[in-house]
């Protein structure tokens, strides 16, 4: 099983420079990563998560770094939560240029019979509505200045593995995604979608055995797990005017391994 440098330098994309970035679940994982991405092009970083330990520290490694960032605390399931944030980024950073609503969870696997309603509820807020409050709560300065480019994020393959709920969030926001490209893009805004399959984070590492990480590797034709990082690089291109023509789309970044799931 290959790796890859999860710190590995990214494609400069100078278009992005001097914006302004929200980052949710931006305290570890790829929303972390992401951060750090966006933060190295120039771009200043608003990182929003629960844990306000982990949000500070990464916020403090890219002011190390020589970049810009603050972190807000807010559960992004709470529309007046996500207001505040909102508030206090066009007081301290200005207009947000770039949106990715990436919190959300990685639930066990469960089928139908095992699934609770609150169960159910409680991952579909977490995943689906939280996306879309995220995006409502930040939209209206993104129609106002007719530019914008918003970030979602699911899953390789959601729609037919995992947890059950988790499925239908996926699902959820690829479906909303679409939906949104198509309605904002006369405003100037562009809606996409990233969509990665096992990915190697600190959840990962602390919940999936290295024998089964080695067999997903195995199971995967690039024969690695992702890292951040790839997800950070798509998201990279996906925010920046090298993707200017691009909306609506669910881009996979999954090595490949989305084409030999089971039918």
């Amino acid at each position: 099983m290959t790796t890859a440098d999860p710190h590995a330098p990214y494609p400069v994309h100078p278009d992005l420079a001097g914006k302004v970035a929200v980052v949710t679940g931006g305290s570890r994982g790829i929303g972390a990563e992401t951060a750090r991405a966006l933060a190295a092009q120039g771009v200043a970083v608003c990182l929003v998560g629960r844990d306000r330990q982990a949000l500070f520290s990464v916020a403090e490694s890219i002011g190390k770094q020589g970049g810009t960032a603050i972190g807000a605390v807010a559960d992004v399931t709470d529309a007046a939560a996500l207001r505040r944030v909102a508030d206090r980024v066009a007081g301290e950073l200005g207009p947000v240029d770039v949106l990715a609503a990436f919190a959300g969870g990685h639930p066990a696997p469960l089928a139908a019979p095992e699934l609770s309603e609150e169960r159910w509820r409680r991952i579909l807020d977490s995943e689906l509505t939280a996306t879309f409050l995220t995006v409502h709560t930040f939209l209206p300065g993104m129609l106002d200045r007719l530019s914008g480019s918003i970030l979602t994020l699911s899953s390789a393959g959601g729609a037919g593995t995992g947890n059950l709920a988790h499925a239908v969030a996926d699902a959820g926001v690829t479906a909303l995604t679409r939906r949104l490209a198509t309605e904002l893009g006369p405003h100037g805004i562009r809606v996409n979608c990233l969509a990665p399959a096992a990915v190697r984070t600190e959840r990962t590492t602390g919940t999936v055995s290295k024998e089964d990480q080695h067999k997903l590797a195995l199971r995967t034709p690039l024969r690695r797990l992702g890292e951040p990082s790839d997800v950070a690089s798509a998201a990279l291109f996906l925010a920046s005017d090298a993707a200017s023509y691009l909306t609506g789309v669910t881009l996979e970044v999954a090595g490949g391994r989305v084409s030999t799931r089971p039918a």
